[in-house]
């Protein structure tokens, strides 16, 4: 498996995150314990989560995912070190448990810590711009939890261009760590991250994780008609992308599909690891049919045309 350096953390991250908001969710636990030792066995080595997955299933509380997570490192019996966890602080947990202040990230990451039953982070992520809180506060508390060795890497997600430029002058001026990682949205359908926020990333060296990889799933191709996606747990997510622009992306998908015989997802997954400034993509399996897209896309490498037509149907 080639390894990727994912910015200037130090970690070498295999070249496709394993989603774990899917965990507790859409896969119960022996499902993502399966899934899990059949993605390490593959050879790839990184999954992310964050601490509200998966609050907004009814008769969930929250911290499901990394629960799962911490059971599965247990009982797999692999070393520590072989592991990259990634995982996130900030969105709303309960009443005043949301947010980048100190003292919250400070307790916070003892909840993660003790539902992954592990000793230490290795990416620490703001999960969303907190407004209310200044950078420097942020990641003063980060640079405690570097030094305690409780964290090892820390990154941000869904931040902006001015937002992250922002909190790079903050952490130069102030001596502090900075964010090395961004998890942006980016995927075919939504293009957001081009232009100035994936040119920053690129002249600063900050690692990049893309989520909604595969658009919820729409760009696998089993959602193309409201029909589809009835009853599905994506439903209202995935609605979203069945225009006109989502439809020409599927017409791509299907060209491409055609000429290199690989599935939908797997090219979704490969234009995105031919992007310059990508690292790796997330991507989420509910079961072992699904994870072999994943494996596979790693392996692909599209040809200039076929990114050529991917681009133009989705721009």
């Amino acid at each position: 498996m080639q390894m990727r350096q994912l910015g200037k953390t130090g970690l070498s991250i295999a070249p496709i995150v394993f989603g774990g908001n899917v965990f507790g969710w859409t896969a119960d636990e022996k499902t993502s314990y399966d899934i899990l030792d059949a993605f390490f066995d593959a050879g790839f080595n990184t999954i992310d989560t964050a601490d509200v997955y998966s609050a907004w299933v009814p008769g969930n509380k929250g911290g499901d995912s990394e629960e799962i997570i911490g059971k599965w490192l247990k009982r797999s019996g692999l070393s520590r070190d072989k592991a990259i966890i990634i995982t996130k602080v900030g969105s709303e947990m309960g009443p005043d448990k949301k947010g980048l202040r100190e003292a919250y990230i400070l307790k916070a990451v003892e909840d993660s810590l003790r539902r992954l039953q592990t000793d230490y982070i290795d990416l620490y992520l703001s999960h969303w711009p907190d407004p209310e809180t200044q950078y420097e506060e942020t990641l003063g508390a980060y640079a405690k939890l570097k030094q305690q060795g409780k964290i090892r890497a820390i990154g941000c997600s869904n931040l902006d261009a001015k937002q992250l430029q922002d909190s790079l002058d903050a952490a130069g001026k102030a001596g502090l760590p900075r964010y090395d990682v961004l998890q942006p949205e980016y995927n075919l359908y939504d293009r957001g991250f081009e232009g100035p926020l994936a040119e920053l990333c690129l002249r600063e060296k900050i690692g990049v994780i893309t989520y909604f990889s595969l658009a919820a799933g729409f760009l696998s191709g089993k959602y193309r008609t409201k029909a589809d996606t009835e009853g599905k747990a994506r439903e209202n997510r995935v609605g979203k992308y069945l225009d006109a622009k989502g439809l020409n992306i599927l017409a791509a998908l299907d060209s491409v599909a055609k000429e290199t015989g690989a599935k939908p997802a797997e090219i979704a997954l490969a234009w995105l690891l031919q992007k310059k400034a990508v690292t790796a993509p997330i991507a989420s399996a509910t079961s072992l049919t699904q994870l072999d897209a994943l494996i596979n896309s790693a392996k692909l490498t599209l040809s200039a045309e076929a990114v050529d037509i991917l681009d133009k149907a989705g721009a």
